[in-house]
């Protein structure tokens, strides 16, 4: 990033104190549209395909984790505008300073009374949620009070989009990393939404026609996921190699010590330099086959299921091989070391991202 200086040690340090992302890292953040990665350039957004935004998610993982992920997740949930009505886009999203944070928990009900409907319900790890302007929340759907089932007899869901002012944002994110991602849970007790505020994200009841959201949703959270887990460990081992040869300027190791770890050292850089190239290669042909056919094919959402989960525990393993040469360093809770540490032992956690397959 062109303005890499701005995220530094010092303000990733005041975003935990916080616990949120400071003023400076937002104005960026507003400047450049990353709430609007896949917003329309009519909407005020970037318009970006998926192989775009994931190396800008990349890149802001690598700076710092909670800066990445809280973008990542924002504009994820902004990625909706593709299924929202014609009237609600055009009420919301041309705000400079919009942000959408949402929780994929289907937390609430949703009953539907003349044209309108009313909503309870509390929902969890919606990052970014102190600074955004609108929260997305998955709600089972009422008909006046009686269960709406789909032909398998199973709850009907759909999203809704809730304004700020409405809900009561719960202090829930009391985990070791991630902490200036915000990641609280929010609640609303019988609030009156409008009809247009409800949308399905599903390819088939897109209102958008651009590519991206005939993307389907598991691979894009896969895959956008993934590329986060990529940016951290990146970063994690910089620091890692930097503390090792600090350590070395006092302890002098001897020259087969050294020699183990360079050895070490080249051959996880190889392997994550391989599987960046083996997902960003995947992302671009299943991006390609989406623009040339309309869909990708379920070996391709496959593969991208595969790599995505591939990256991540190769990932886990690299980080667990470089981490012991850091020393006591990374177990210094002020440190940037044990910062990035921190988050990546929490992000690594996304239930999307623990199994292989």
């Amino acid at each position: 990033m062109e303005n890499s200086k701005l995220f530094s040690h010092e303000l990733a340090t005041k975003a935990e104190e916080l616990g949120y992302l400071p003023e400076e890292w937002l104005a960026e953040i507003y400047s450049k549209k990353w709430f609007k990665l896949f917003v329309p350039k009519d909407l005020g957004g970037l318009g970006c395909t998926l192989p775009e935004a994931l190396e800008i998610e990349e890149k802001l993982a690598k700076l710092d984790g909670s800066l990445g992920w809280t973008v990542t997740l924002c504009a994820g949930a902004a990625w909706f505008v593709g299924f929202m009505e014609e009237s609600l886009r055009n009420e919301i999203f041309p705000d400079e300073k919009l942000c959408l944070a949402g929780s994929g928990f289907v937390g609430g009900k949703a009953n539907l009374v003349g044209d309108k409907y009313l909503i309870s319900g509390s929902w969890t790890y919606a990052s970014g949620a102190l600074h955004a302007t609108h929260l997305t929340a998955n709600c089972e759907i009422l008909e006046d009070g009686k269960a709406l089932l789909d032909e398998k007899g199973k709850p009907v869901i759909k999203a809704f989009v809730l304004d700020r002012k409405d809900v009561a944002i719960l202090d829930g994110w009391n985990y070791m990393g991630m902490i200036a991602t915000g990641s609280h849970a929010f609640r609303c007790d019988d609030l009156e939404v409008p009809l247009n505020r409800c949308f399905e994200i599903l390819p088939e009841k897109a209102q958008l026609t651009a590519s991206v959201y005939q993307y389907p949703f598991l691979q894009f959270a896969e895959a956008t996921l993934a590329a986060n887990i990529l940016g951290i460990s990146l970063h994690l081992k910089e620091l890692i190699e930097q503390s090792f040869w600090r350590r070395h300027e006092y302890r002098k190791y001897d020259k087969k010590h050294l020699r183990y770890f360079k050895k070490l050292l080249r051959k996880q850089e190889e392997k994550l330099q391989e599987l960046r190239e083996a997902f960003y290669h995947q992302v671009s042909a299943s991006w390609d086959e989406l623009e040339k056919n309309g869909k990708i094919s379920d070996s391709g959402l496959k593969k991208i299921s595969r790599t995505s989960r591939k990256l991540t525990q190769k990932c886990r393993e690299i980080n667990g091989k470089l981490y012991p040469f850091s020393g006591l360093e990374a177990a210094k809770t002020h440190t940037e070391l044990n910062r990035v540490w921190r988050d990546f032992n929490t992000v690594g956690q996304h239930s999307l991202l623990i199994f292989p397959f």
